[in-house]
């Protein structure tokens, strides 16, 4: 409630810097104006003296003219308004009285004393405008505009520098000069607090906007008020602070270098990466972290940060990411571009699935990789399947390569996209019927913060599941391609579907696409019998047959991950939680999961990351994780023997 209190006051001492701006903006140029509607216009002096292009200014007034009518998140109603001009009006016309204007305001001496206000005030306007969201600012250059009459407000337009950030700051800097040294301490206490805690949670100011937006409701905003331009402007301008912050995140949990496992490749020969890429506090060993117990853990805070939630590049906005090799291939096949402004995919593309993967069917096994080393697209996938899929199955081909609107991929202003888009296929994340580690939000939960961050699984051998989606619990994959058409490509809101132009399948369409992911084969096991299990003709190693004995016995993977699909097809809880204290990590509410669905294991090799959000970059870091959660106690060399025969699966 302190903090809550805190940060309410210092929105109100923001207000009371706003009203100062809206005068000394006025008083510039229009105080007579102002005062006495009757007297002749004066020129006054301009204070700004950079001007916009004319198509800079035409633009940026229609934003401004357009912007939401409200006020540091406060709305007003109209006799608020009424009320809150009076006021202003009359603190206005006592500074015309007293001659104050921001040409006549002393410069303070510079004694010891007055040089540190003057360094107060200076760091204090730098916090205001590093602390201010974007839309904050926005609506002050709204209310200014709306205190002014047209002729005022032209005039204004003129006296607007490109640069609107300086504008802000020039503003600031004189508001500040007029404030008691006693509010601007109290003030740089509060937006400390405020910073301090918007660091720890992994936040750029804008992004707790988006994060208050999203909380409290179960849906999202049809009607867009935000201009287009001005919105992918704004985006644009935070996506830097952004991305740095996710990508500290990134070096801070994992050694992310290039570490190629010799001789083990996927099935078109790009090298799985080898090694544990989670990294430890000064000191700790994993072995020491094995020997603890899971209370120790959390309350020693041990536990390893990159076996946390992995949080969206920005979870706060979320949606579908798609990785640059699939935004490329896609964009010189089909002319169609899948680049978002505002974020970009985040982890090196060594850690992900060999682009473009192999594609194996259960109907001709005799082919091999029928994909002829090239990504399927709606341009070329009649020439490479005709004569190989019946009519049906090539139909249901043609579905899953089809782009549809989509929540981030759409023709409408509520879209993240430079331009209107045609929207996005299924296997734009599922390529190939495999996948390429593109991906998105959990659709099935509100708030914002506690949707998980969800890998794209691969399609391959989605015949023998029988469960569909990480905890929805869809019992067909015909179900499953429908609601995800419907619904979990706008982040599970019917209503933004609607807007967006939702493709509804019918039942037959449906049908026809489930008919084709289901002749999806797993990759080629050469050493596994007919039972899933290594042949002891084929030659496995030592250390293979050990890591299989360890996978169904002490490790007790096989409790979960039966041969010979090494699935069971229900769902588990790891209580994971019992590790950590509940946090906001970037955006992401690390808490209690839930039960969530065993994929199968086979052909895990080709599939990294793992775990559901890709925290976990490799198998030797899937096998950490599972020995710390479980308390196994594996040795150095059983966890190897382990990881030697999951690459054989």
């Amino acid at each position: 409630m302190k903090q809550k209190k805190q940060r309410l006051s210092a929105r109100c001492l923001l207000l009371e810097v706003l009203t100062g701006i809206v005068l000394l903006g006025s008083t510039v140029f229009a105080q007579e104006q102002l005062c006495e509607k009757t007297t002749p216009p004066v020129q006054k002096p301009v204070l700004f003296d950079d001007e916009m292009a004319p198509e800079q200014k035409e633009l940026f007034i229609r934003e401004l003219e357009s912007a939401h009518d409200t006020l540091f998140d406060i709305e007003m109603t109209p006799d608020q308004k009424e009320v809150f001009t009076k006021e202003m009006t009359s603190v206005r016309n006592v500074v015309h009285e007293k001659g104050i204007s921001p040409s006549k305001i002393p410069e303070p001496e510079t004694g010891s004393a007055q040089k540190e206000e003057k360094e107060e005030s200076g760091t204090m306007m730098k916090m205001m405008m590093e602390m201010m969201p974007t839309e904050e600012k926005t609506k002050m250059m709204k209310m200014m505009l709306e205190m002014m009459s047209p002729e005022e407000k032209e005039k204004m337009m003129k006296m607007i520098p490109p640069e609107k950030e300086e504008m802000m700051k020039i503003m600031l800097k004189m508001i500040i000069k007029m404030m008691p040294r006693e509010e601007i301490v109290e003030t740089m206490k509060m937006l400390t607090a405020e910073k301090e805690e918007l660091e720890k949670m992994g936040l750029t100011p804008d992004q707790k906007t988006e994060l208050e937006k999203r909380t409290g409701t179960s849906f999202f905003p049809v009607v867009i008020k935000e201009p287009f331009k001005m919105m992918m402007e704004r985006m644009r301008a935070a996506k830097p602070k952004i991305a740095k912050i996710h990508t500290t995140l990134l070096g801070e949990r994992y050694d992310l270098s290039n570490k190629p496992a010799k001789g083990v490749t996927m099935s078109r020969g790009k090298p799985i990466q080898e090694g544990v890429r989670v990294k430890l506090p000064e000191e700790m060993t994993w072995e020491k972290l094995a020997e603890m117990s899971p209370e120790e853990i959390r309350e020693k805070g041990l536990f390893p940060e990159g076996f946390m939630p992995l949080p969206h590049p920005n979870h706060t906005v979320g949606g579908f990411v798609i990785v640059e090799q699939e935004i490329e291939a896609i964009k010189e096949m089909e002319q169609r571009d899948l680049k978002r402004f505002d974020v970009d995919f985040d982890l090196p593309d060594h850690f992900l699935p060999e682009f473009p993967p192999a594609i194996f069917l259960t109907t001709r096994p005799d082919l091999g990789d029928v994909s002829q080393g090239k990504v399927i697209n709606i341009k070329n996938y009649y020439d490479i399947f005709n004569g190989i899929l019946n009519p049906k199955q090539i139909q249901g081909l043609r579905l899953l390569l089809t782009p549809f609107p989509q929540q981030e991929f759409n023709q409408t202003e509520d879209r993240r996209s430079e331009h209107p888009s045609l929207g996005a296929a299924c296997f734009d994340c599922h390529v190939n019927g495999h996948t390429n580690g593109s991906i998105e939000l959990q659709q099935d939960i509100r708030p914002q913060a506690f949707r998980k961050r969800l890998d794209t699984p691969t399609i391959r051998g989605v015949h023998v599941q029988r469960l569909f989606g990480l905890q929805r619990s869809i019992q067909t994959i015909e179900d499953f391609t429908e609601f995800e058409q419907r619904t979990a490509y706008f982040d599970g809101d019917t209503a933004t579907a609607e807007k967006k132009g939702v493709f509804q399948p019918s039942r037959v369409q449906v049908e026809e696409m489930a008919e084709f992911q289901r002749i999806l084969d797993f990759p080629p096991a050469p050493k596994l019998d007919r039972y899933g299990l290594l042949d002891p003709k084929k030659n496995p190693t030592e250390s293979e047959m050990r890591g299989q004995a360890l996978f169904f016995g002490k490790a007790k993977c096989g409790v979960c991950h039966p041969a010979p699909h090494y699935t069971d097809n229900t769902k588990h809880d790891m209580r994971i939680e019992q590790f950590y204290r509940p946090c906001m990590i970037n955006g992401v509410m690390a808490t209690a999961d839930g039960s969530a669905k065993t994929f199968p294991l086979r052909g895990i090799k080709e599939s990294p990351p793992y775990l559901h959000d890709g925290r976990l970059l490799t198998l030797e870091d899937t096998v950490e994780f599972f020995n710390l959660v479980f308390c196994l106690k594996l040795s150095q060399e059983e966890k190897n023997d382990l990881v030697a025969f999951m690459r054989q699966l």
